[in-house]
């Protein structure tokens, strides 16, 4: 996968404006390795705030806790960079902003950070749904190439692309 450039990602996060606003729903972000870059691309458009709510830069794993109730339990035993709390961080914003959509990314940009088992680059990204007041939610895990910028831009390319195909 080539690194997304600023147009390729302005043009999925259009198309994810355009469904969001066709279905009438809110969406929101909850971001660590991306620091807001996913929140960013959502809100360059124009009449975004047609569909977007808002969005946490959950950068540490205090800021998870506090912010979006993430157990530190949860981090111990899975770490941070994990479905588990990938999921967690998801379900735990929609349910904070009422919501219809949210979308959460933790993960491992580089170039530090690598621990066993978890290289440069393992990324997960979650997305939640309410729909008829029932919550439901997936996870996907990636491991991306490339220097850090290139991390984080895939990193966005594929919470957009996750957001077309749900």
């Amino acid at each position: 996968m080539a690194t997304p450039r600023d147009s390729a990602l302005t043009r999925l996060a259009a198309r994810v404006g355009c469904r969001l606003r066709a279905s009438k729903a809110r969406i929101v972000t909850a971001e660590s390795c991306t620091g807001g870059f996913l929140a960013k691309c959502l809100t360059d458009l124009s009449g975004s705030s047609d569909y977007f709510d808002r969005g946490w830069v959950t950068y540490s794993n205090a800021a998870k806790q506090k912010l979006l109730g993430v157990s530190p339990r949860l981090i111990e035993r899975h770490g941070a960079v994990s479905q588990a709390v990938a999921l967690a961080m998801a379900r735990a914003a929609l349910k904070s902003a009422g919501a219809t959509v949210a979308v959460s990314v933790t993960g491992i940009a580089g170039p530090t950070g690598a621990t066993p088992g978890k290289p440069v680059g393992t990324v997960w990204i979650a997305w939640a749904r309410r729909r008829r007041g029932r919550v439901s939610a997936r996870a996907a895990h990636h491991r991306f190439r490339g220097d850090r910028d290139a991390v984080r831009r895939r990193t966005v390319a594929a919470a957009l692309t996750g957001l077309l195909e749900a």
